[in-house]
């Protein structure tokens, strides 16, 4: 005599089994959390989109007064012990910002503090007035600029340093890697404002406010959402440093695409930088989400 299976236990099964089929297709297309990755010969360092954003402006601000490798490496080693590339608005007594810089010490206003372009460009105004500073140890210079109760602290985040401002500089070619994750909350940027933050933290001898063409004309290209922006060409690695700064900054502008060299990344993946054609030669390619 056959037993009939109760009803509730039928549906519970197909509850599970729903479910289980639920995990595995989240899990096979579902980008995660947003997160950033430097990846060179020489090692691997994770970051997060914030950190990332505000190591590349670092560095794009050093390449807007034209300082070397050197001081991109001991501005983020100083930022890493600091704030952990974090523009936090607390810490010891009044310091504020990446640096942890105060206004009580003549560092400026806390609003400019908190401006990772200002910031970043006030430590660097003290760094380079040290002689010879790209040849001190790296303790040894950030010391000199932050009057830190810890000056051996620095050292620690130096081998990590080094690896992105390799990056960030663009020494190293599609060495940064960022999920954009979803679900922003921020309405994508327009190229006009893409052009107007790369000029902020570049200069306008680096990033001109507009294309000549655009400029001419009163539309072409980035009136379509898309924005090219011209690599040095007395710089080999300003296109790569360009293309790693859009990639880093991709989840609050929301960019769809970073394209250079032969070679595209694309928001929402894992997959890295793609071979694709380019034929924007000795330009960075970035198109904005629609």
């Amino acid at each position: 005599m056959s037993v009939r299976r109760p009803r509730t236990l039928v549906v519970l099964a197909l509850v599970l089994a729903l479910g289980a089929a639920y995990v595995v297709i989240r899990m096979t297309t579902d980008p995660g959390p947003a997160h950033c990755e430097v990846e060179t010969a020489t090692g691997a360092y994770d970051l997060d989109p914030d950190q990332a954003a505000n190591a590349a402006t670092i560095s794009a601000v050093a390449a807007s007064r034209r300082l070397p490798t050197r001081a991109v490496t001991i501005a983020l080693a100083t930022a890493m012990q600091e704030s952990e590339l974090r523009n936090i608005a607390h810490g010891d007594r009044d310091s504020l910002g990446l640096f942890q810089q105060r206004p009580s010490q003549g560092w400026g206003s806390a609003k400019q503090i908190q401006d990772p372009v200002y910031a970043s460009g006030r430590f660097y105004d003290h760094l380079v007035k040290i002689p010879g500073y790209s040849r001190l140890p790296l303790t040894v210079a950030a010391q000199e600029v932050q009057r830190s109760g810890y000056p051996q602290a620095y050292a620690k985040h130096e081998t990590s340093a080094t690896l992105l401002a390799a990056a960030f500089t663009g020494r190293e070619r599609a060495a940064l890697n960022c999920t954009t994750g979803e679900g922003e909350e921020t309405a994508p940027a327009t190229t006009k404002q893409v052009r107007a933050q790369l000029t902020r933290e570049f200069g306008k001898d680096l990033v001109p406010d507009q294309e000549p063409a655009a400029a001419a004309s009163g539309s072409g290209p980035e009136a379509e959402g898309t924005l090219r922006v011209p690599a040095d060409a007395n710089r080999a690695e300003s296109g790569w440093q360009l293309a790693h700064w859009a990639v880093a900054h991709a989840t609050t502008l929301r960019l769809e695409q970073v394209s250079y060299a032969g070679r595209t990344w694309t928001s929402g993946g894992d997959n890295g930088w793609q071979k694709k054609g380019n034929s924007d030669a000795g330009h960075v390619r970035l198109v904005t989400t629609h």
